[in-house]
């Protein structure tokens, strides 16, 4: 097949972390033929959805990692496959290159599928599921967010469409930082704010399950650094081992037949004691760690899926 990456830039890339370089290592190992482009590079130009780029080889060798064909303008209806791989802010740029790829899905099946990761950005999708969350309040007003906290005391307050731990904050019953936050916050943005209850289980860690078309395949452990409320492994959090529990089992059967039908073939999402706190459809990560720690070839079950999709 014909596979076409819309990633970041690969250069700075840690091949031993970055799931898209293990997706594109696989499929090269498939024998499917690689192009890869920034989001940058994508166009709709007169009735077609262009992107310029390069054709793509890519190796596990740290300092040496890929290699770029001559540069070229491409027709992306002409790919199998496209992915959509970059990483977020969830943004006006973010959401408008899902407008475009959605016009060549499914002839061209972009994964994840471009409609659905637009309606279903991380910590919105959680809603449909209020048996399975923590305490969830979602506003722009302080007042509102202010009487969240003090019905419930300790909490996290973060932007609703961050991502990687920015900007996360504990707020515990005698922080007194809220009305402060709140302007800073709105002062720079015109999001809204997430606020949910503290969840005192996420020192034990944040555990990513990650699920490829509906089924989950295993999980890790993301432990906070000493001090650090935060486990996003961006700022410092510690993988580690740990299997499926039955509650993990349980939050998949729930929500895995929504994301198979809807198109969401690679999923991550964020478990803290019995809560589920995110699902991660734009970019999720993880899959270098879970094969390290217990073998799974996580990117062999997802190429399986694309080609059973395609075929």
């Amino acid at each position: 097949m014909k596979i076409a990456f819309q990633m970041d830039p690969i250069g700075p890339i840690d091949i031993n972390a970055d799931s898209t370089f293990r997706i594109a290592e696989e499929a090269q190992k498939r024998g499917h033929e690689l192009f890869y482009y920034t989001p940058d590079n994508l166009a709709y130009q007169e009735g077609r959805v262009t992107a310029r780029g390069w054709p793509l080889t890519v190796r596990r060798e740290v300092g040496d990692h890929f290699s770029l064909g001559d540069e070229a303008e491409v027709d992306l209806s002409e790919f199998d496959v496209v992915w959509l791989r970059q990483d977020p802010p969830f943004d006006m740029f973010y959401i408008t290159t899902t407008h475009l790829l959605q016009r060549i899905h499914p002839k061209t099946l972009v994964v994840n599928d471009p409609f659905w990761v637009r309606n279903y950005p991380e910590k919105l999708l959680v809603l449909d599921f209020p048996d399975l969350t923590p305490p969830t309040t979602i506003a722009r007003d302080l007042d509102t967010i202010r009487r969240f906290k003090d019905r419930h005391g300790d909490v996290i307050l973060k932007p609703l469409y961050g991502n990687g731990g920015a900007g996360v904050f504990r707020l515990t019953e005698t922080d007194r930082n809220l009305a402060s936050l709140h302007e800073l916050f709105t002062g720079f943005s015109r999001e809204p704010l997430i606020v949910q209850k503290y969840l005192p289980a996420v020192s034990n860690g944040d555990k990513r399950v990650i699920l490829v078309d509906g089924e989950p395949v295993g999980a890790i452990n993301r432990v906070p650094a000493a001090g650090e409320t935060r486990s996003n492994m961006h700022v410092g959090g510690r993988p580690e081992k740990i299997g499926l529990s039955a509650r993990d089992r349980e939050i998949c059967d729930r929500i895995g037949p929504l994301l198979r039908e809807k198109g969401q073939v690679f999923v991550g999402i964020d478990v803290i004691g019995d809560y589920l706190t995110e699902i991660n459809v734009t970019s999720p990560t993880g899959i270098q760690e879970l094969e390290r720690f217990d073998g799974t070839n996580v990117a062999e079950k997802i190429w399986e899926a694309i080609e059973a999709r395609r075929a």
